[in-house]
């Protein structure tokens, strides 16, 4: 996916620029750092008490000997190539076709190379070792660091291909079958090494060494009045003084504190436009999105000084953790979350007890991004605040246990704000309902309404396309039911699974389940007539959802419940009368790979539900190779290569979607006439 023509926009740009100044104009510009001292000379000062936690910067002594250190190591850096992947199983599986090879040693074969390149295959082993027993693979633009004895060398690939197949297939002689059609030479290597990327991975490890070691707890000692300032005590006092003024105070001039400030939120609002664009970057398109986002992070920003300067510890009362649930309301938790974790940062940035404050708040944020959709209704939600009490006066706790080894400090005050922030969770949710409408934006109530079967478009669909309208409450009940099972979003799962073939409506006899006994529509239609009037409803459906003005969230599942497959019915009759089997294109869905696991999961159960009507017998064996042969068919033609879906999913998913179909297609006992 080409993010960067998301970026075109100058709307996206000036909304930073206006996100920012606000931010700066707030940004308390006080304190100065009021301390004076000599190593070798007495404390002059009264005992000093850190009044906020702050890293122990290390000397440039201990740096230097870190340097050294990283230098004596290397990890190599290796691209993975698909195109010799791809083109070494394709030409394996070439050869063994012109052979009459028993079709399960063809497959296992076939696997076996997929696997090994699938692993990776390296030139050799020598020089492939690091000093950290691992290498880094890049694959699909993604970099993994991983132990080099997991891929292969070229003779190692060759012999453990050999040895399995022939464990598999005791009675062939594989070694000859290999020689045959000179398998052996297509193992070859498809981990390049990256000699440039390894000598820059080699220098940033060097140059990049961690500043500080250690942390200096709110309520520590640092130095005692009198006493000599030693190496140790001016080592805490330099790392205070330089934690004090990058937070608090700065001791130059005016313009440049005010510079400082600029930058610190540059790189906060870089942090969180980063976060977008390499998740989800079609937020920059929606723009209603993207303001709502820049506004969570002004507002946290704001109430943050603005209670700050009234008084620090009606931080501990504020309810920050609401703000995750704005987020989750409107975006995917995948989203959702790293966007909250950085817009809690001027916590750290402004508060006394900066990291006390945001590791509370996170810990509220994740305890009620986990439980709000369960708890969300009614008295349940003060469970949920229940929970996230829980969560925030232990953590408090644990601060005060690792600060001072004791309770002793604790403030019962700072108790009765934490009750209060639980409760204000639950009182400011409902502005969830005034973002939306400000916003435009679709929340979780949303797309209850479009899922219920009243709703004014599938009253329609049940009504014109009837069988369609079944079809589709089928395919919801399966989604919803493998959604659940590998923790997908069921709820949209649903609503996506209900409209994906609202574009039947258009034309509804054109497809089967809609035709009545006796009527065959696409009699006398060629093959790439009817492939035609069967795709365009992905474009039907498309205009549908523009005119009833459904969310983005919803229509993406309309265009990607058919990916980019062919439609193979009439393609396999089109050959079958002679057609030019390379002439796919007249055959072929043009929608977009689907790139969420909730599209994933209605795509799979819509081929399923559907193929799952033309089986003669239904038991666990048919339905079983039902699933499994289509389901391995989309792996395979690569329908789901952007998807964010792990194999271990897709394999829960197809198990769900057999137990599915057994409960429904279940025996049932025949009742006998009565005779008298």
């Amino acid at each position: 996916m080409d993010r960067v023509k998301y970026l075109k926009s100058p709307k996206i740009y000036i909304a930073f620029g206006v996100a920012l100044v606000i931010t700066i104009l707030f940004f308390p510009n006080e304190g100065r750092f009021k301390y004076k001292y000599q190593k070798g000379k007495p404390w002059i000062y009264e005992t000093l008490i850190a009044p906020m936690d702050f890293p122990i910067l290390k000397t440039e002594a201990e740096l230097l000997a870190e340097k050294e250190e990283k230098a004596s190591q290397v990890v190599l850096y290796y691209n993975f190539d698909q195109d010799i992947t791809k083109q070494q199983i394709e030409e394996v599986t070439s050869v063994l076709s012109a052979n009459n090879i028993d079709s399960k040693l063809f497959l296992d074969i076939v696997e076996s190379f997929r696997g090994v390149y699938d692993k990776g295959i390296l030139a050799s082993y020598d020089g492939s070792s690091s000093s950290k027993g691992v290498i880094i693979i890049q694959r699909d633009k993604r970099a993994s660091e991983i132990p080099s004895t997991e891929v292969y060398d070229v003779q190692y690939a060759v012999n453990y291909i050999k040895y399995k197949i022939a464990n598999d297939f005791p009675q062939d002689n594989i070694d000859s079958l290999f020689k045959a059609n000179n398998l052996d030479g297509y193992i070859i290597p498809n981990l390049v090494y990256d000699q440039k990327k390894t000598d820059l991975l080699h220098r940033e490890a060097v140059d990049y060494i961690s500043p500080t070691k250690g942390i200096i707890y709110t309520g520590q000692l640092i130095v005692s009045e009198g006493e000599i300032v030693t190496a140790e005590v001016a080592q805490l006092l330099d790392s205070y003084k330089s934690e004090y003024e990058d937070s608090f105070g700065y001791s130059g001039s005016l313009a440049g504190l005010v510079i400082g400030h600029v930058i610190i939120m540059i790189i906060l609002f870089c942090m969180l436009f980063a976060t977008i664009y390499f998740i989800n970057t079609k937020v920059f398109v929606q723009s209603n999105q993207y303001y709502f986002i820049l506004l969570m992070t002004v507002l946290v920003f704001v109430s943050t000084v603005l209670l700050g300067d009234f008084d620090q510890k009606m931080l501990y009362m504020s309810p920050y953790a609401v703000f995750a649930l704005y987020l989750v309301s409107f975006f995917r938790q995948s989203l959702a979350y790293p966007l909250y974790c950085i817009i809690l940062l001027p916590l750290l940035l402004l508060a006394q007890d900066g990291l006390e404050l945001y590791t509370m708040n996170l810990i509220a944020g994740t305890i009620l991004l986990v439980s709000y959709y369960y708890l969300n209704t009614g008295w349940l939600q003060f469970i949920n605040s229940l929970f996230i009490f829980t969560g925030v006066l232990l953590t408090y706790i644990s601060f005060r246990l690792t600060s001072e080894g004791s309770l002793a400090t604790f403030d019962a005050t700072v108790l009765l704000y934490l009750v209060c922030n639980s409760l204000f969770v639950v009182a400011t949710s409902p502005l969830v309902f005034l973002f939306e409408k400000m916003f435009s934006l679709v929340s979780n109530t949303k797309l209850k309404d479009l899922a219920d079967p009243g709703n004014k478009l599938l009253l329609e669909l049940s009504r014109t396309a009837p069988g369609t309208f079944q079809h589709s409450l089928q395919v919801a009940n399966m989604a919803v039911a493998a959604a659940r099972e590998i923790g997908g979003d069921t709820l949209l799962v649903r609503v996506g699974a209900l409209y994906h073939d609202i574009g039947k409506m258009k034309n509804p006899q054109c497809f089967v389940e809609n035709q009545p006994a006796g009527m065959d529509y696409h009699n006398g239609l060629s093959p790439i007539e009817s492939a035609q009037q069967i795709t365009r409803h992905m474009d039907d459906g498309m205009e549908l959802a523009r005119k009833h003005k459904l969310p983005s969230m919803v229509s993406d599942f309309i265009k990607t419940h058919h990916a980019q497959t062919l439609t193979a019915y009439f393609y396999n009759s089109y050959c079958n009368m002679g057609g030019n089997a390379l002439n796919i294109e007249p055959f072929k869905y043009h929608g977009e790979l689907p790139w969420t696991k909730e599209q994933v999961i209605v795509l799979m159960a819509d081929a399923v539900e559907a193929a799952s009507r033309t089986l003669k017998d239904y038991n666990q064996e048919s339905i079983s190779n039902l699933v499994e042969s289509i389901i391995s068919k989309r792996l395979s033609d690569d329908q789901l290569v952007n998807a964010d879906i792990s194999i271990r999913e897709i394999t829960l998913v197809k198990e769900m979607f057999k137990k599915y179909l057994l409960q429904v297609y279940h025996a049932r006992i025949i009742y006998p006439d009565r005779k008298m």
